[in-house]
């Protein structure tokens, strides 16, 4: 395992509760997880209870080759966990249990010291939710680091104030076709074309690079003046959960390589299509299997 890590993840690390078994999940693990497979050294910052299935997320860390020296132990709350349901056959929604200790994730130094010298901060709105974790995390956005925040809205836990901070800080936004709108009704944007949202969130925010997810139809990245897009493809799915986690890990990845937008952008609708077709949010998988579905 790497002491150093090109990305660092922040946020909740739990277990999606399904119906057919738990599953190891939240939005900063699974990153990690499709980040490292595409050879991109990724750690976390995280904070997990003191119990059976913190341990197991440690032990899947241990053998995915995931950077979990950051990870804190809580000897108060347990480890987090999200009530997931299917519906539609494919659709997830969510219940997520609060408090967690996630919620209490405190800024040591060596954090601090590890984000400073790392390339890019992934973080999303979710781990806002409670006032500790939202004052570390304020403190890791003042540092000199490429910021991606993959909004991820859950209510009733975003304030507006608190998401504005959010987003302000980032040099990065993903979001969905949903989230988009939101932004745009919360801050009195503009309901226009996506270009006009975009062109909002850019302008109100000071941010250069806005990211879009539309399912099956593809992806869109506007850089500055520049706006890009790749078509998605339809695919027989398994279940949605971590999909969104695995795009975002493969665009960050190209973007670290520095690869041109388009190449990008087909590189991370394909890997999210492919986790899509597999069941869990992380899968086991060789980075070939990937390769030739994208081929």
């Amino acid at each position: 395992m790497k002491a150093h890590s090109q990305v660092i993840c922040f946020g909740e690390v739990l277990w999606d509760i399904l119906p057919d078994g738990p599953q190891p999940g939240g939005a900063p693990l699974n990153v990690a997880y499709h980040l490292n497979k595409l050879g991109v050294s990724a750690g976390i910052i995280s904070r997990i209870g003191e119990d059976e299935k913190g341990m197991l997320l440690l032990q899947l860390m241990d053998k995915w080759e995931i950077n979990h020296r950051l990870l804190q132990l809580d000897k108060t709350y347990p480890t987090g966990e999200v009530q997931a349901s299917l519906s539609n056959g494919n659709e997830v929604s969510y219940q997520i249990v609060f408090p967690s200790a996630w919620d209490f994730i405190t800024a040591e130094k060596a954090a601090m010291e590890q984000v400073a010298t790392s390339d890019y901060f992934i973080y999303g709105s979710l781990a806002s939710r409670n006032e500790t974790t939202l004052r570390s995390l304020q403190s890791f956005l003042e540092l000199e680091v490429f910021r991606v925040l993959d909004i991820n809205l859950r209510y009733p836990f975003v304030k507006r104030a608190v998401l504005q901070d959010l987003i302000t800080k980032a040099d990065m936004v993903k979001l969905n076709e949903a989230e988009l709108d939101v932004v745009q009704t919360v801050f009195g944007g503009n309901y226009g074309t996506e270009q006009d949202k975009v062109q909002f969130i850019q302008d109100r925010f000071g941010i250069a690079e806005v990211l879009i997810t539309k399912g099956e139809s593809g992806a869109a990245y506007y850089k500055d003046c520049e706006r890009y897009y790749h078509y998605g493809s339809a695919v027989k799915v398994k279940d949605t959960i971590g999909s969104g986690d695995s795009f975002l890990a493969a665009f960050i990845a190209g973007h670290a390589q520095g690869r041109p937008p388009h190449e990008i952008l087909k590189n991370a609708i394909a890997m999210g299509a492919f986790i899509a077709t597999q069941k869990g949010a992380c899968p086991e998988y060789q980075l070939d299997e990937y390769l030739r579905f994208n081929a």
